[in-house]
């Protein structure tokens, strides 16, 4: 028996065993802990099958760089991916603002259909980011990035004043999650990837904000500065649930007071943003002006 053949064979097995193992093993695993238990031995199973799959791919890393390097630097579609900033923009703004039309109907939708404040100003809140998103879209699908100064200008005073708009609809959210207790309660699981969905949106949002910084363009620096809102408050409405979820012995009064010092940095985030925007807008519409008018 050839075990160095085995050997390899298990640890490296093709690509599309890999493949399948993901979905399956993902699956195996929730459902296990969810529906069975975690000392089941359904549950051992997937914990192996977990481990195993975990192992496979960590020794498939080097090669996956390897291959995922050749494919940046000789595919076309690629490399006009890496090199043209205006289409990365345009379809980061697309998905956006699909995202955020479809999630703020259905908010909205919920709040009436219940008729609870709640969800009609998650509705608002959403809605607000989409018509931002709207105005941004409408000018990349037009003019690169400088061609109309001015208008890009324009474009990015207006959507501070609607983060100033935006931010009555983050203060009710606020009043409802700390006054009376208004949150949610997830599965265990549910709220880890939720966490690690809102921790990476809210580190790419940063990284984002400060590297397109350096094309200097209204119109980008307005989009990052949307997604850094949105990211902001997808924390504090995690934040609520994790204190749901896993702070069943805290007390009412603490988890209202991380709440209110979330909440209120939060809206303050979007006050300043808002406000820097607008007289940035303002002052830079001004310089133009006065250098036209002269």
């Amino acid at each position: 028996m050839d075990w160095k053949r085995i050997g390899k064979a298990l640890l490296f097995p093709h690509m599309a065993i890999m493949l399948l193992l993901l979905p399956f093993a993902a699956v195996l695993l929730v459902g296990s802990m969810v529906f069975v238990g975690t000392e089941s031995a359904v549950a051992i199973v997937s914990y192996v099958i977990a481990a195993y799959t975990l192992t496979v791919w960590c020794f498939r890393i080097p090669y996956l760089i390897k291959l995922f390097g050749s494919f940046k630097s000789k595919n076309k579609y690629a490399i006009r991916w890496r090199e043209d900033t205006r289409l990365r923009i345009k379809v980061s703004l697309y998905g956006a603002l699909l995202w955020n039309a479809l999630y703020g109907v259905f908010q909205l939708w919920l709040g009436f259909y219940h008729g609870t404040l709640w969800f009609l100003s998650l509705g608002a809140y959403y809605i607000c980011l989409g018509v931002m998103r709207f105005f941004l879209v409408r000018h990349t699908r037009k003019y690169a990035p400088g061609e109309r100064l001015h208008t890009e200008l324009k474009k990015y005073r207006d959507c501070g004043i609607i983060f100033l708009v935006m931010n009555l609809a983050l203060a009710v959210m606020i009043f409802f999650m700390v006054y009376w207790n208004r949150s949610f309660h997830h599965h265990e699981i549910t709220t880890i990837a939720l966490a690690a969905y809102t921790f990476t949106s809210l580190t790419v949002a940063i990284i984002n904000a400060v590297k397109y910084r350096k094309y200097k363009s209204p119109i980008y620096s307005a989009a990052k500065a949307i997604s850094l809102a949105a990211a902001s408050v997808s924390l504090l409405t995690l934040e609520a649930t994790m204190l749901t979820t896993f702070g069943a012995e805290m007390t009412g009064g603490t988890r209202r007071l991380f709440l209110s010092a979330t909440g209120a940095a939060i809206s303050a985030l979007v006050i300043s943003m808002a406000i820097y925007m607008i007289v940035r807008g303002a002052r830079e519409i001004k310089i133009i002006r006065n250098g036209k008018n002269g």
